[in-house]
């Protein structure tokens, strides 16, 4: 039995335009939008629908399983409630970021995350989650465990995206050594000694581990068509180390520099939706802003705030002068949709999924009133 939802005085978001009037979903699809509101259907009272969000990296889930140090929360209810935010802030695709490699500063091991993914599949089969969610593997490619940790997502299916990253001091992120300290002797609370040994314990890891788990993970991710992520890109020669490993996104880009030649040679480049709102990186690196400025930012990803996502959507296309609302909107829609391969989403165009948001825009941030994946009403 064909079910049919009608929304009327509504202002529709597509891909490149406004239109103020009327949509259809049909089933589990979007099956028409036209301008006018003569149709008989849900006044949506001048309220804005958008495509569902898509987020590509959210570190969110973890903080639900570990909410303090040293305090492991029930996995089932760590991911319902990380499933209920995200929803609620109108993400209704999500890569859910694992991180495989650890050290020391680490609590989670890999069989922690890999018991996360096995929850996510036994909500997703149950019926029990409001988002469609996929995987995003974080590989620290310095870790001694990086490849061990990796294959326990061997032929997982839900991995959609996999990012290569090196936290080690002195280059990408940590380039300065005194925002290094401060990370983490403040989130430590290492001496000055214990600082010492772990930093220098970082970088010999770096040298002797990152170049061939990077290679190794990169191989595995072009056989299985998995799509890579670079991370913390700074210099050229990062960039050009990214795209001989064929990576297809540039996260966090770190200068201007990498962003510009990583946007020039077809990286989608993503930022993050706090950077942008809170108008720079809590880590002192380049902006979100100056590279939306520059014609250089593709995707936005919420990183640890769910909500800070469509909130720096709406945001983006007052904060600069030749961005429109559509060209915002697609940054948290169709290209991290596309970025990963899920073409049937992202965008309000006929027969594409009715992943679908309807916000209200007359606050000082938007209102998320309803949400939909694939027809059903989830919030």
């Amino acid at each position: 039995m064909t079910t049919e939802l009608v929304f009327k005085n509504a202002r529709i978001i597509l891909e490149d335009e406004v239109l103020h009037g009327s949509l259809v979903i049909r089933d589990s699809e979007i099956a028409d939008f036209s301008s006018g509101s003569t149709r008989t259907g849900e006044d949506c009272e001048g309220d804005t629908i958008i495509p569902g969000l898509v987020e590509l990296h959210t570190d969110h889930l973890e903080s639900q399983y570990v909410p303090r140090p040293k305090v492991v929360w029930n996995a089932h209810a760590a991911v319902q409630s990380h499933d209920a935010q995200i929803a609620a802030s109108g993400i209704t695709t999500v890569l859910d970021a694992l991180r495989v490699g650890a050290d020391e500063d680490q609590s989670l091991s890999g069989d922690d995350m890999r018991k996360m993914a096995d929850v996510i599949e036994q909500g997703t089969i149950a019926g029990h989650l409001r988002a469609d969610h996929l995987l995003h593997l974080r590989c620290e490619v310095s870790a001694p465990d990086c490849l061990e940790n990796f294959a326990l997502f061997d032929e997982d299916e839900r991995v959609r995206l996999v990012s290569l990253m090196d936290h080690a001091p002195g280059q990408r992120q940590f380039v300065s050594l005194d925002a290094y300290k401060t990370y983490y002797m403040g989130k430590k609370g290492m001496s000055e000694a214990e600082f010492e040994v772990f930093c220098k314990k970082r970088v010999e890891e770096s040298q002797e581990n990152s170049t061939g788990n990077r290679a190794a993970v990169s191989k595995a991710c072009r056989e299985h068509n998995i799509r890579l992520a670079s991370h913390d890109d700074a210099t050229l020669d990062h960039v050009d180390e990214a795209l001989r490993d064929g990576i297809t996104v540039a996260e966090f880009p770190t200068t201007e520099i990498a962003a510009k030649a990583s946007h020039e040679n077809g990286l989608a480049v993503l930022m993050g939706a706090p950077n942008l709102i809170r108008g720079g990186s809590h880590s002192g690196n380049v902006s979100a802003k100056a590279l939306a400025e520059a014609g250089h930012l593709d995707i936005l990803s919420s990183d640890y705030i769910p909500f800070s996502l469509i909130t720096a959507a709406f945001n983006l296309s007052d904060a600069v002068d030749h961005i429109s609302l559509p060209d915002a909107i697609n940054t948290v829609t169709r290209n991290p949709a596309q970025a990963v391969g899920l073409n049937d989403r992202g965008r309000i165009a006929q027969g594409l999924r009715a992943d679908l948001v309807r916000v209200a825009t007359d606050h000082e941030v938007p209102v998320v009133r309803s949400v939909w994946r694939e027809g059903k009403r989830v919030v």
